[in-house]
Formats: structure tokens, C-alpha cells, sequence
């Protein structure tokens, strides 16, 4: 495993142990950035529009199209050491 994996390894847990909830943008980041960094490009169809959260999900992660996994995983990485503080 390289050293950035085992990071975001790390910040995946530590995702789930924020003292602070946060806000809906930011759940769609951590989401966003973590299927771009474990699946790569979204796929599959859009969610029709009654499905006001899945449909969100999947703009947010297609708006991150083509970024590499490390990428995505060093990007997921410094927005929760942001949560953080």
C-alpha cells in the first residue's frame, strides 16, 4: 500500500468521527471525492428529478470527471483535515 492509500485510509475513519456534523456541500464533497477515488468516473444514468438526494450525489461526482484517484484521494484527505478544526 502506498503511503497516500494508508492516509486516506485514515481520513476515511477519521471522517466518521467528526465532532461536528457537516454542512450538506460539504457531505457531497466527502462523498463526491471518495467514489472518485475508490470507482473512478461516475457511471450509470442520472437519477431522475424526483430523487432530489441521489440525483445531487451524482452531479457531485460527475463534476469530478477525469481527476485521478490519488487525486481525488489527496483532495478527500485535506477537506477532512479541514473538517477537523
Amino acid at each position: 500500500m502506498t503511503d497516500l492509500t494508508v492516509l486516506f485510509e485514515q481520513a476515511v475513519a477519521t471522517s466518521k468521527q467528526l465532532t461536528a456534523k457537516p454542512d450538506n456541500d460539504a457531505l457531497l464533497k466527502i462523498y463526491s471525492l471518495f467514489k472518485q477515488a475508490t470507482v473512478g468516473d461516475v457511471q450509470g444514468d442520472r437519477p431522475g428529478m424526483m430523487d432530489f438526494v441521489a440525483r445531487a450525489k451524482f452531479d457531485a461526482w460527475a463534476a469530478l470527471k477525469g481527476q485521478t484517484s490519488d487525486q481525488a484521494k489527496q483532495s478527500y484527505i485535506d477537506l477532512i483535515e479541514s473538517l477537523k478544526k
